[in-house]
């Protein structure tokens, strides 16, 4: 029995995306009739398309549709989502974790949800800056808890393989609204995230 997996893709958009990747991979002098190369424009072209898919996917609705009723007002810390997502300047990758908490005002939010939205926004050309502030709206708006805090950690190819070629450095984001914005209450989530599991 061979393996197979089944994934969707836009026959026309895989189409047009596939021959400008042959196009490229000539461009730098490569043979795309070798062996090695035959299918790898219709590959990177689903690649491409599976990357970026969060463009076609709406956080709101993913955190509306899990939302409960609950008198729970203490912090709810989800940490260490991995992140993965393309840098928009180079369309390299970069990655790391995301670590996010809320305090509840009446509503909580299905924990698997976070993880989702996290990744509706990383499947998008994107800056670390940008995602930071991204997911922490989101929660904010399904929400409307008392705060929202986010905090990623992120290696970058752009800087690892080209330009300085920094293969150690990491980038640390992060943005917070309401009660994290309390010194007391940030340093708690900050503490929470940095403790060993």
């Amino acid at each position: 029995m061979s393996y197979s997996k089944k994934e969707t893709y836009d026959k026309k958009t895989t189409e047009n995306i596939q021959k400008r990747y042959t196009d490229i991979l000539k461009s730098v002098g490569e043979d795309v009739k070798r062996e090695g190369l035959k299918k790898t424009p219709e590959r990177a072209a689903k690649a491409m398309q599976f990357l970026t898919q969060g463009y076609h996917q709406d956080p709101i609705k993913i955190l509306t549709a899990a939302i409960f009723k609950e008198g729970y007002n203490n912090m709810v810390v989800v940490k260490d989502i991995e992140l993965y997502s393309l840098c928009e300047h180079h369309m390299l990758p970069f990655y790391g974790k995301v670590h996010v908490a809320y305090i509840p005002d009446g509503k909580i939010v299905g924990l698997s949800k976070i993880p989702r939205v996290v990744d509706i926004f990383a499947r998008r050309l994107q800056v670390q800056e940008r995602i930071t502030h991204q997911v922490l709206d989101a929660i904010d708006e399904a929400l409307n808890p008392l705060g929202v805090a986010v905090v990623i950690e992120a290696a970058h190819m752009c800087m690892m393989m080209r330009g300085v070629e920094k293969q150690n450095s990491m980038t640390t984001t992060s943005a917070f609204t309401g009660v994290f914005k309390n010194a007391e209450t940030r340093n708690e989530f900050l503490r929470l995230i940095n403790a060993k599991s």
